[in-house]
């Protein structure tokens, strides 16, 4: 038999307003809106209260509405090339972490090489009234495929080569190999080698750099860096180069990232050679992912850039908010993280 009743309408809970938040405060609803949005004079016990009973209540804005009254849209595009997200998501990551107690939303646009795609994404961004762009690269030498000068809303660059005049956040390389190559030094390590990635990469150049001077600081003996592939195959051929042929074998190698200074690892244990006793190994980028399932575990320069992403979005709210900001590139510092391919100084 089939049933003509109805079924029963499910009522859906309605949205506290602000005007319930304010009689239940006791204020009247134009203090209860200034003191959730941190604005009018009123004493630090009142604002507290009113506050309290919002989140009691369940309080949540119209997030519409405060676009509106502030000509604001409260979400920022994050561009990226970076396909794999080796270095976009933990940029992302700290971008998300600065802008989520102001209520900002990310989007994140994988733009490839692609100029179509990465025009398309802009356009789409600037139709959506987004408050401001970050642009981030897999490398700091490189734009990504799309002019983002005169866009009519702020520009971050993190982790990418910025425009002329832009504000930019990058890690400090050659910082960072400083403290690698110092590291031996301290360990009491005297012939250290340099396996590092192509020449076409500015980064190489930098880190080759400082690589140099410290050994010339420490009266050490200088061989030149050895270039090739972002590759463990790489690192396990450069050590057949470094151990086969003349002269005195080295007793740590300052690798260019975690998977050259992997396969170096392997080709060391294939000739009966330990990691640490024997020589000592450091790679660069901390990708945990591999540097923790090296064996042994692999020391790495870690090139913060969960921190590099929040100090860029702290850099565009400001902007956003009015805030002036010298242009130019910010080196954040890199740092040492100690596992067991190398060990620790007598001071350590």
């Amino acid at each position: 038999m089939v049933s003509d009743a109805q079924p029963t309408p499910v009522s859906a809970k309605q949205p506290v307003t602000l005007r319930e938040v304010a009689a239940m405060a006791g204020v009247s609803v134009a203090t209860a809106s200034k003191a959730l949005n941190g604005q009018g004079r009123m004493t630090a016990e009142t604002r507290q209260r009113i506050r309290e009973t919002a989140q009691r209540l369940g309080f949540r804005p119209n997030s519409l509405a405060q676009s509106l009254l502030r000509r604001r849209s409260f979400t920022v595009g994050l561009l990226t090339n970076d396909t794999y997200g080796r270095f976009s998501l933990p940029v992302m990551s700290g971008i998300s972490d600065a802008l989520v107690d102001a209520g900002v939303s990310v989007f994140l646009c994988n733009v490839e090489d692609d100029p179509r795609l990465a025009q398309l994404h802009v356009e789409a961004m600037l139709d959506k009234r987004i408050d401001g762009i970050i642009a981030s690269g897999k490398r700091i030498d490189r734009h990504l495929p799309v002019d983002l000068a005169n866009l009519g809303v702020p520009v971050i660059y993190a982790f990418s080569q910025p425009d002329p005049g832009a504000i930019a956040f990058v890690s400090d390389d050659a910082g960072g190999a400083r403290l690698a190559v110092e590291h031996f030094c301290r360990l009491g390590r005297r012939r250290i080698a340099h396996v590092t990635g192509p020449a076409s990469f500015a980064v190489v150049h930098a880190r080759a750099q400082a690589y140099r001077d410290v050994l010339t600081e420490n009266g050490l003996p200088v061989t030149e860096p050895m270039l090739g592939p972002w590759s463990e195959a790489w690192g396990h051929e450069a050590i057949g180069t470094l151990f086969d042929g003349k002269g005195e074998k080295p007793d740590a190698v300052f690798c260019g990232n975690d998977q050259i200074a992997r396969g170096v690892i392997d080709a060391l244990r294939e000739r009966g050679l330990g990691v640490p006793d024997d020589v000592g190994v450091i790679g660069f980028d901390n990708w945990e992912i591999v540097a923790e399932a090296t064996r042994p575990p692999l020391t790495s320069i870690d090139m913060n850039l969960a921190a590099l992403g929040r100090e860029a979005g702290l850099a565009l709210l400001s902007l956003v908010g009015g805030q002036p900001a010298e242009p130019g590139i910010r080196k954040l510092p890199c740092r040492l993280v100690v596992r067991q391919s190398c060990g620790r100084p007598p001071d350590g």
